[in-house]
Order: structure tokens, then sequence, then C-alpha cells
């Protein structure tokens, strides 16, 4: 019995080694869109609205602009989702969930998608009516990074939050 729990705990850690050895190149998720089409420092911006702290970054485009896929992935969710309205999640390497709010309509290929396939298009879906359409882009960590722990607002969720403008300059 003991050795085969041995080999199930090493089959979960080889499942999780191969995701973080898939190659990442994580691309702007808005089509067209440049690091000036968001405030570099909203990540972790408090105080904001219902969920005290802003946990991604706010990509502002035209109503309608493309969504593209950040990462290729596996479509986890697709649909409504409170506040942030009409959104996608979506599994990809590193074990890193990208999680697309506020679309005008989720487009995402049932299962998987390609980075830069086309996911959606700008919104102004959940919270973000009547406001400046955007795409509320955040990413999150499936396995926690507890050296990411801070003292700040809400900082114990941290280990799970990475800052979309550190992993799209190239830094995470």
């Amino acid at each position: 019995m003991r050795h085969r729990s041995i080999q199930i705990l090493l089959f979960l850690l080889a499942i999780v080694v191969t995701g973080y050895l898939i190659p990442d190149k994580t691309v702007i998720p808005v089509q067209a869109a440049s690091k000036k089409d968001w405030n570099r420092s909203s990540f972790w911006f408090e105080p904001w609205g219902q969920s005290g702290v802003h946990k991604g970054i706010d990509i502002f485009a035209k109503q309608g602009q493309p969504v593209i896929a950040a990462s290729s992935g596996i479509v986890i969710y697709q649909g409504q989702l409170g506040i942030g309205g009409n959104v996608i999640a979506i599994l990809g390497p590193k074990w890193r969930i990208h999680y697309y709010a506020h679309l005008a309509e989720p487009t995402a290929a049932p299962w998987f998608v390609a980075s830069g396939e086309r996911i959606g298009s700008v919104g102004t879906s959940g919270n973000a009516a009547g406001k400046a359409p955007h795409l509320h882009y955040a990413i999150l960590s499936v396995i926690p990074l507890p050296w990411r722990y801070s003292q700040a607002t809400q900082g114990w969720r941290q280990i799970y939050y990475l800052n979309p403008d550190e992993v799209l300059a190239g830094g995470s």
C-alpha cells in the first residue's frame, strides 16, 4: 500500500512539474493595445469597489475591439460571473489562470485556445456598465506562491495573484 502511495505522489509531482515546463509567451490580450492603454500601478490598488483591492489591470480600448488569448491554454470557464459580467478563464502554462472580464461577448473555442486567438471583444458587462469600455485582465496561480505574501490589504491573497503588468513585460 505504501508503494502505491509513493507512486501516486510521484505521478502528481510529475504533472505539476510538467505544467511549469510548458513554454509560455504571454501577449497583451487586447488586439493592437500597448502598455500605454492601462495604468501600470492599478494592480492591488485600493480601495477598489466591492473587491477591496484591484487584482488585475484594466486595458482600455474601443467597444468591440478584439480580445485575444494572452497565453495558450484550456478554457475552464466561459459565461456570466457577477461583477465580472461576461468572462472567460483559461488555464495556461505554469498553472496560471488567465481571467478576462467585462467582455461584450465571449467567443472562445469550447476547450483549447492558442495564444493570440480571438476569444471575445472589449465591452462594459458586469460592474463596468456605464464606464469606459475595457478588459479587466488578471492572472491567478493555481499553485500558491508563499513568497508573494504581504502586509497589504488582503495581502495573503497575493500568493495567488500575479501582476499582469509585470508578466506582460516579461518579468515573471
